[in-house]
């Protein structure tokens, strides 16, 4: 049983490269943002693992807060929405051979944890981003959380929101590392759920909106678990 686990995470683990390896192929042949939107639904028809979208995005929406459990995320979140988006991850990860072009490709936006100068061209960069028309993603917790408690939102993406008065809108993605887990090898094919909530705009006033945005959006995840652990 443990080979045929391993066989089957392997089998889904070069589908995901087979389709960011499409995607880097096909992005200067493309117009903005299909390249990431047909290679996110090419790794989720190989893998099988379609999404169920609750809620509806709204067209106004300027940035989406999503929680982060797998490898898998950024795709869900690339194919639920024609959007172009602009996401928010570590530098070091556009250093890595062959990811980084992932994220280089599309100019997304490099923030260097702890440090004042990345945060000022943090704030640049995302202005930037927002005058091409595109919309800040970023998983608030700054890094994959697998115990289905999220952790606490870094203030990041409430500094860009309240600088630029954005539109904010927030995802929950429930147990996607149930599906797709690249650090205990296990892969199970499976409907993902993506909950969409109610937009809102970014009040700076609001000295705890992004707190009590963490503990809406856990409590969405827990309801949302539960009721998918009650139909198994």
């Amino acid at each position: 049983m443990k080979i045929f686990a391993l066989l089957k995470w392997l089998y889904a683990t070069g589908m995901i490269f087979l389709g960011m390896t499409l995607m880097i192929i096909i992005f200067p042949f493309l117009p903005k943002p299909k390249a990431q939107k047909f290679a996110s639904r090419f790794i989720q028809f190989l893998i099988f693992c379609p999404v169920n979208v609750k809620g509806t995005i709204d067209a106004d929406a300027q940035m989406f807060l999503v929680n982060h459990e797998s490898d898998l995320d950024i795709g869900i979140i690339e194919s639920i929405t024609a959007k172009d988006l602009a996401w928010v991850a570590k530098k070091e990860l556009f250093e890595v051979p062959f990811y980084g072009l992932l994220l280089k490709l599309p100019n997304d936006i490099a923030v260097e944890r702890e440090s004042k100068t990345s945060l000022i061209k943090l704030l640049k960069d995302a202005k930037d981003r927002l005058s091409h028309g595109r919309v800040i993603t970023i998983f608030p917790e700054g890094t994959r959380s697998h115990s289905g408690v999220m952790r606490p939102f870094k203030p990041g993406a409430k500094m860009i929101a309240d600088n630029n008065a954005l539109r904010v809108q927030p995802i929950v993605l429930v147990n996607t590392s149930r599906y797709y887990n690249i650090k205990t090898r296990h892969y199970a094919p499976g409907t993902i759920t993506a909950v969409i909530l109610e937009s809102f705009q970014a009040d700076r006033q609001d000295k705890e909106w992004l707190n009590r945005l963490r503990d809406t959006m856990q409590k969405v995840y827990d309801d949302e678990l539960a009721n998918l652990t009650s139909h198994r």
